[in-house]
């Protein structure tokens, strides 16, 4: 069991299942102390079982985000690391999306990263380090069928991560995105299985990726060793795309 994480504190959003949870588990292997943000009741479960702790948190809204932060820093006078991973789709093609589908996806998965990359980083400058890791997507990059909402989010986090490594790279704070591929999550889990094979079926590694897959990305990038990795989007694709 490593220890590259001993005696920090990371903030895992999105953390009570799947990529997520894969991320509480291994960073608490790897010594950190692990604050689950989650809208999810199973969070307060996954922190139980990584030894952390759960905030009930709407990262969508600054004062939600506040307060969750009052009580880490209060917990644990520092944050070293932030995992933006909350996400929601709301998947319908451009001529059917409602108002109001294009809105919640930017509200969690865009307003959301912001909200919690404002509120964590002013710690992170004080202490002169820090290490900012969120999720974007493939489709970010390439765009997807029926996903406007959704990919004009992962786009802009990738835009957001490099403002910010200019931003914040003279603090010794680093930015950084992972854009995972095809990866089995409840989310993937509700797409048919014919269409799943067929996705499959393009990927050279021969296989979905899982969520251990992305949380390894997410320790490289939230380590001391990624110093001079900053400003980079890091594509976990099994070679797709």
């Amino acid at each position: 069991m490593g220890q590259r994480l001993a005696n920090q504190t990371a903030i895992i959003t999105g953390g009570a299942r799947g990529i997520g949870k894969a991320t509480a588990h291994l960073f608490a292997q790897e010594g950190a102390n692990i604050i689950i943000w989650d809208m999810l009741d199973e969070g307060q479960e996954t922190a139980k079982e990584v030894s952390g702790s759960f905030q009930q948190v709407n990262v969508a809204d600054p004062q939600s985000v506040q307060v969750a932060l009052d009580i880490a820093i209060k917990q644990h006078e520092q944050v070293d690391i932030l995992i933006n991973n909350a996400g929601i789709t709301r998947d319908r093609t451009l001529m059917k999306m409602s108002f109001e589908e294009w809105k919640q996806v930017l509200d969690v998965n865009l307003t959301g990263v912001f909200n919690c990359t404002k509120a964590v980083a002013p710690c992170m400058v004080e202490k002169k380090y820090g290490r900012i890791v969120s999720t974007s997507s493939i489709v970010g990059i390439h765009g997807n069928y029926g996903q406007t909402n959704y990919t004009a989010t992962k786009g802009g986090i990738i835009a957001m991560t490099k403002t910010w490594a200019k931003e914040l790279g003279k603090y010794g704070i680093t930015a950084n995105a992972v854009a995972p591929g095809f990866i089995q999550t409840d989310m993937t889990d509700l797409i048919p299985k014919e269409v799943r094979d067929r996705i499959i079926g393009g990927i050279p590694a021969g296989r979905m990726g899982i969520p251990d897959d992305i949380a390894h990305a997410y320790l490289y990038l939230a380590s001391p060793e990624a110093g001079y990795v900053n400003g980079h989007t890091l594509r976990v694709t099994g070679g797709a795309g």
